[in-house]
């Protein structure tokens, strides 16, 4: 597949190549290619699928990279989204990024309940039929991978045979239907190439929707579960060699919110790891203390322990963020007498807010979390505010974190996951993060079962440039071109 599009690349480009020299100079090489005429075009393709196969089995797998939409706020999206092809022809559909569950599922066709409008801009909602997929077939109950789908959900058997599940989310809405096996297309980036590749992934098909997921305001095709468990896709394809035991993010907080997602390690000197703890369901890690502009409060760290209802969660499904509630009041307090001198407290439903007519970045203090191994995450005051409205010419800042009565969960979502690399190593049971601007381009490496292969200024990632449209990128995948071509051509003449 990247001989094919190499060779497409230059011959949709131009005829000739360009080549610039030192001195500003361009000089045009024609390229032509003399096609034997003693062989059938079927007998040339079959010899061209060889061909390729050993290829590709030669050259170094890529950085899957799924597109990013959306934003933190609230009063915008309050979501993350990127889009997925899946089945034969490729349909696309818009799904949320949510590492805070495993499964990928979509709606399907004669859902009971699933919107078919959505007051986002620029989505067309679909529903998903296994009918029209020349590849889809449904998970039986005796499939292995049926018991896999106990892991992440309820699941049960149809009169049909069919493997089905139950989702419950934390904010009361669910969704139910069936299991499909089916193709997943995505662009893999190596080097500096970009290629489409596909591979098989069991998903799942929703029959039923409840709750907010029926509501057209927010309304997206389905959930990109990113979680641990054995359906989860970074599980399967990992299994299979695609890609790596580990995924990356870097969600952008303003300007439209968008960002940076691949199945890869993003490789950032300044990343700090901390261990994930084993055995939950979630990717749990283990939150020491809270700190404000250096200064450690007076919460014991028993308050942020792993249990069966607490312990801190990274889940990129939640939109603000969640301290447990031992820490909470502490923590506010805290933020509230730092700025007393500065700002005006008010209550908004409940809510604790200040009106400020600064920038809150000279008046609240800075806020670090440190976890197990010292690792600390830095968080700015618009990683831990948000504005609500304005009054009489000041701002109106309220705080983002919550509390969840009777609990002793922290959960950081989306609020303080943006502008963060985040890092999520599956292979070596840890997450890393650092303060990043995702509209930056990042470097990725990739370890996976027949390898490791870095990507050193990997462009395309966070801008989605054609390599096609550089000249230099041109030149490297002429140069390219030949030396494949000189490779194939010489290793494999006795084909």
């Amino acid at each position: 597949m990247l001989v094919f599009w190499v060779f497409v690349c230059v011959i949709l480009t131009a005829v000739v190549v360009v080549v610039v020299g030192d001195g500003g100079m361009t000089v045009a090489l024609p390229l032509e290619r003399v096609f034997p005429t003693s062989h059938e075009l079927s007998q040339l393709r079959a010899f061209d699928r060889v061909r390729h196969g050993r290829m590709l089995q030669q050259l170094p797998n890529g950085v899957v990279d799924f597109p990013v939409e959306g934003t933190y706020d609230p009063f915008l999206v309050g979501l993350y989204f990127t889009r997925v092809q899946l089945g034969s022809p490729p349909k696309e559909f818009y799904v949320q990024i949510d590492t805070g569950s495993d499964v990928l599922w979509v709606s399907c066709a004669n859902c009971n309940g699933c919107p078919t409008s959505s007051g986002l801009q620029q989505i067309q909602l679909d529903f998903f039929d296994p009918s029209s997929s020349s590849t889809a077939r449904p998970i039986s109950c005796s499939d292995q991978r049926c018991a896999l789908g106990e892991q992440s959900s309820d699941s049960g058997c149809s009169t049909q045979n069919q493997c089905g599940y139950t989702f419950q989310y934390g904010d009361g809405s669910g969704t139910s239907g069936f299991y499909v096996a089916d193709f997943m297309h995505f662009d893999t980036i190596v080097g500096s190439l970009t290629t489409n590749s596909s591979a098989p992934v069991v998903f799942g098909c929703s029959t039923s929707e409840t709750g907010d997921l029926t509501k057209p305001d927010r309304a997206i095709d389905g959930i990109f579960g990113f979680g641990q468990q054995g359906l989860s896709v970074i599980a399967q394809l990992s299994s299979q060699g695609m890609t790596p035991n580990v995924f990356s993010h870097c969600l952008k907080g303003s300007n439209g919110g968008g960002g940076i997602l691949v199945l890869g390690q993003i490789v950032e000197p300044n990343l700090v790891y901390t261990p994930l703890v084993p055995s939950q369901p979630h990717y749990n890690i283990n939150l020491q203390s809270i700190a404000l502009n250096g200064q450690t409060l007076a919460i014991s760290p028993q308050v942020f322990e792993t249990s069966s209802n607490r312990g801190t969660i990274v889940d990129s499904g939640t939109t603000l963020a969640y301290l447990a509630e031992e820490a909470y009041d502490p923590f506010v307090n805290a933020i509230s007498q730092a700025v007393s001198q500065n700002v005006r407290p008010l209550v908004a439903k409940g809510n604790q807010c200040y009106l400020s007519t600064s920038s809150i970045g000279d008046i609240f203090p800075t806020v670090s979390l440190t976890f197990a191994g010292g690792a600390t995450m830095v968080l700015r005051a618009e990683d831990y505010l948000i504005q609500q409205n304005s009054i009489g010419g000041a701002a109106v800042w309220c705080m983002g974190f919550q509390k969840i009565p009777g609990q002793g969960l922290t959960i950081l979502g989306d609020l303080v996951l943006k502008d963060k690399i985040i890092v999520y190593d599956l292979a070596g049971q840890r997450i890393g993060w650092a303060n990043y601007d995702c509209s930056q381009a990042v470097n990725v490496s990739a370890t996976t079962s027949r390898g490791k292969t870095e990507y050193v200024n990997a462009g395309q990632i966070g801008n989605n440039s054609s390599p096609c449209n550089d000249p230099y990128t041109l030149l490297l995948s002429v140069v390219l071109t030949f030396v494949l071509q000189a490779l194939v051509f010489g290793t494999y003449s006795f084909l």
